[in-house]
């Protein structure tokens, strides 16, 4: 019995250790409006060990997927990513607009502009050690640290 107790705090501070090799900054997910069934999450992630992030959850979301937003000739596509590299010490951008972003869909309940959201990140070390970290993420319009929108362009002249 003490071997196993043992042997499970030893896992926990492992996976404790891992989860601190691996740092998330200035995560925010969009803010929805009524009846809308999906958003995005973004974030910057900084792996000081190479890694993978190979999977997200949350309880708000029925699904929710790296997916990554690239021109294909004159059209934006979107398509799921099972594994996202994070390299040795590059802080890999997830954000609006192109590139690489968390989608959640299937959403169960909206999300108000300052509310949280919970977030299961999982990642998988060079040996294959998986590990979990758990993130409370605030819900906005805007990204932290930008500057309000002021009025929006009039494009009535279109």
């Amino acid at each position: 019995m003490k071997l196993k107790v043992l042997t499970a705090s030893l896992l926990l501070a492992c996976s404790t250790l891992y989860a601190q090799t691996v740092e998330v900054k200035d995560a925010w997910v969009r803010a929805t409006v009524p009846g809308q069934k999906g958003t995005g999450a973004f974030m910057n992630i900084t792996a000081k060990d190479g890694s993978k992030l190979v999977g997200v959850s949350s309880p708000v979301a029925g699904v929710a997927e790296v997916h990554e937003m690239k021109m294909d000739g004159d059209i934006m596509r979107m398509r799921a990513v099972p594994v996202l590299d994070l390299p040795l010490g590059q802080t890999v951008q997830l954000k609006p607009g192109g590139g690489y972003h968390v989608m959640m869909m299937e959403l169960k309940q909206g999300l108000p502009k300052g509310t949280t959201v919970p977030l299961t990140l999982r990642f998988q070390d060079a040996k294959g050690v998986e590990t979990r970290m758990e993130v409370s993420v605030p819900v906005s319009t805007t990204a932290p640290g930008a500057k309000a929108a002021g009025k929006a362009p009039d494009h009535g002249a279109h």
